[in-house]
């Protein structure tokens, strides 16, 4: 042989012999978990060591990418599948925003929070915040919301009365049978239910596996959603104890409050107030002693019209201990605290800015009043400190507040300070719709209610249903590609410590009950009744999306009765009463399991999430840690399908074997076991017909 062919051949082998295979990009990985981010949340001025998983002897390098410098990360362990890598990084005081960058030979990728990536997008880069900490209690807690009058009867003698008091255009009404489906204009009619309630059902709460409860609205105020507020000062004695009770109902021909003598006393006089506050402080400790915390809402971007700062009913202007209101005289101390159009009209002037337009909102005027905003963060302090020692705020229509958005970054920062002076453990959540990120920078809102990264992409995935039941998207039930890129692209306004406590709702008091999207019907109470929202109802979807609500990352919510089987359309139709004697006990039961299954294994709630399969009505995603791995599998279509799931992926050994420990389909529910084998990194399920399935690595659970 020609020894430079000898040659030629004997480099070509060499060459051979030393090519990587092709990248593997599914085994490519980082999250800011605290396996990938160590400390996850750091102080500022320490040190952090970010990592960054590959797999085993695959790639060449990969950058740690920060403020347009690359640095290279270090082969620092290796294991079966996988070679971590490693970079620690000297913080200051500033956000750390990065992403990889990959390279095999002459190829190369980019990775951030969308995984593998061609572009660079500074949207999804990672962000890490020195400083900004989220409650460890919060993270992966299971929370309860609560609509009071609609939860529990428990104290008759402090409901309101029918004709106590006329509320938007008519007089209120007191419900007698507490099965009644509410009015289309259901804001006046009063069922009953009270805090008194909700401490006689603290066993069922707790039972349940409640670690936190949501109220909706506690204080003064005249309906029954109390999203109106009258009095911050006080709970609302309809709800707390009516102890001092005298004056008359309104007549007929009367439709001004200023006559309805009974309601008045009710909710001006002291004594009234200061016993419902003392039982709030009641159950509250209650709650605690049960090991719950304890949420209230908070609706500071505006009030309501009897609100005793306005006075628009003239309820307080001749009531005891009270100042004039701004709607009654110009001279109020409290004129400043709303925007008036009209400084012609006193006295009763009603010519005031309401949020939204509607009169009986007044919105209120921060921007000109520094005693406005010194109260409300007075009453932000009031209820975290001694006696009442609540846990946090959900915050309504928060990116709402104040008249810009400079002054409204400017008052959450300022509500931050003042509320975790108080309890630095305290949450503080908000309200929004669209992209939070401007608020979740570690200075203002601790995380938000996840409509854009849980609740509409489950609904749509599911049940093809937008979350009012107001539109219904086929092209959207069951598309897997759509559901995660929802997930991510909506997930990646979060850094994770705002993640893990994101309230993960299925419904709630702003839209249809779940199980009625489940019937796939387009419309409301008022168009189509309140019967069609019971009709053609689809329980096995109801426990799919509750699957995937108790393993995905955030705060699993439960908005009281879904659990018990409880329908409805949106507003006022999905705030019915919870069905005591009538309840489904077989979903309770249900839901209790799930809720063990999500509390038993920390992965569930702190580890990294992986979407492992999506075909069309099928997906797949794994939960893991370096301790534990466990796979969802949810097949929402009518046939029997074969999943091939990447568990390799998850770190899942080839020797290992993996055991179900949870199935729903349509005829029930089991926590039967049933044993899957490792094969060449995968496991192959057969997934019945509108399943959910839960399968976990073996190791601690045998």
């Amino acid at each position: 042989m020609d020894i430079s062919q000898f040659q030629k051949a004997e480099r070509h082998q060499q060459y051979i012999a030393g090519m990587r295979p092709v990248i593997n990009k599914e085994a490519l990985f980082s999250d800011m978990t605290e396996d990938y981010v160590c400390p996850p949340e750091p102080s500022p001025y320490g040190e952090v060591t970010i990592h960054f998983r590959s797999a085993r002897n695959n790639i060449d390098r990969v950058f740690f990418v920060c403020k347009g410098e690359k640095h290279i990360m270090l082969k620092t362990e290796t294991d079966n599948y996988f070679d971590y890598y490693s970079y620690s990084v000297q913080l200051d005081n500033e956000k750390l925003v990065y992403y990889f960058e990959v390279q095999v030979g002459k190829i190369d990728c980019f990775y951030d929070t969308r995984g593998v990536c061609k572009d660079i997008n500074e949207y999804y880069h990672f962000q890490l915040i020195p400083g900004f900490k989220t409650p460890d209690w919060a993270k992966g807690a299971v929370f309860y919301q609560i609509y009071v009058d609609r939860f529990c009867n428990g104290d008759p003698s402090n409901d309101v009365l029918t004709n106590e008091y006329q509320y938007i255009g008519d007089k209120t009404v007191k419900v007698e049978d507490w099965n009644k489906y509410p009015e289309a204009m259901g804001v006046r009619e009063f069922y009953g239910g009270d805090l008194q309630g909700v401490l006689d059902k603290m066993d069922y709460l707790q039972d349940l596996g409640v670690d936190v409860i949501y109220f909706n609205p506690l204080f003064v105020s005249p309906s029954n959603h109390k999203y109106d507020i009258q009095d911050y000062d006080y709970i609302d004695p309809h709800l707390g104890r009516i102890v001092h009770d005298e004056g008359d109902l309104l007549e007929h021909d009367q439709h001004e409050n200023r006559f309805a003598t009974r309601y008045i006393d009710r909710v001006s006089n002291k004594q009234n107030l200061e016993a419902s506050n003392e039982f709030f402080a009641k159950v509250v400790k209650e709650a605690h002693r049960r090991g719950m915390k304890v949420i209230l809402d908070g609706v500071f971007n505006h009030c309501g019209s009897f609100n005793k700062w306005m006075d628009r009913e003239r309820i307080y202007e001749n009531a005891g201990g009270y100042e004039k209101g701004a709607y009654v005289t110009q001279d109020s101390p409290y004129h400043t605290y709303f925007q008036f159009y009209d400084n012609h009209e006193w006295p009763y002037n009603g010519s005031y800015d309401g949020w939204w337009g509607h009169d009986t909102l007044p919105k209120l005027n921060y921007e000109n009043s520094q005693q406005l905003e010194d109260y409300i963060l007075y009453v932000a302090r009031k209820w975290i400190s001694e006696p009442y020692h609540v846990d946090g705020w959900r915050l309504d229509v928060a990116a709402d507040l104040g008249h810009s958005p400079e002054y409204n970054h400017y008052f959450w920062k300022e509500f931050r300070r003042a509320v975790k002076m108080v309890n630095p453990e305290a949450i503080i959540l908000a309200e929004h719709y669209g992209s939070p990120k401007d608020w979740l920078q570690g200075d203002e809102w601790d995380t938000v209610m996840n409509y854009d990264a849980f609740m509409e992409p489950v609904t749509w995935f599911l049940t093809g249903m937008q979350k009012h039941s107001d539109d219904y998207r086929e092209d959207l039930r069951g598309n897997a590609d759509s559901f995660w890129g929802a997930m991510q692209h909506h997930g990646a306004s979060f850094t994770t410590p705002s993640l893990q406590v994101a309230m993960n709702e299925l419904s709630n008091h702003d839209h249809s009950r779940f199980l009625t999207r489940t019937n796939r019907r387009v419309g409301r109470t008022n168009t189509l009744g309140p019967e069609a929202a019971d009709a053609g109802v689809n329980k096995a979807v109801l426990r799919e999306a509750v699957v995937i609500q108790m393993t995905w990352p955030g705060a699993p919510t439960i908005y009281y009765g879904d659990e018990a089987g409880v329908c409805g359309f949106t507003d006022p139709d999905n705030r019915r009463t919870y069905p005591w004697g009538r309840e489904d006990k077989d979903l309770i039961e249900y839901h209790k399991s799930l809720i063990r299954i999500h509390k038993d294994y920390e992965v569930i709630k702190t580890g990294s999430i992986l979407f492992l399969l999506g075909e069309y009505n099928l997906i797949s995603f794994g939960r893991f840690d370096k301790r534990d791995r466990v796979v969802v599998i949810i097949n929402r279509g009518e046939d029997e399908r074969h999943a091939s799931i990447p568990v390799w992926r998850l770190g899942v050994t080839y020797q290992n074997r993996m055991a179900r420990l949870f199935m729903t389909n349509r005829e029930g529910y089991t926590d039967e076991t049933q044993m899957y084998v490792v094969e060449n990194g995968y496991i192959n399920v057969t997934c019945p017909p509108v399943s959910g399935i839960i399968i976990k690595d073996i190791d601690d659970i045998m």
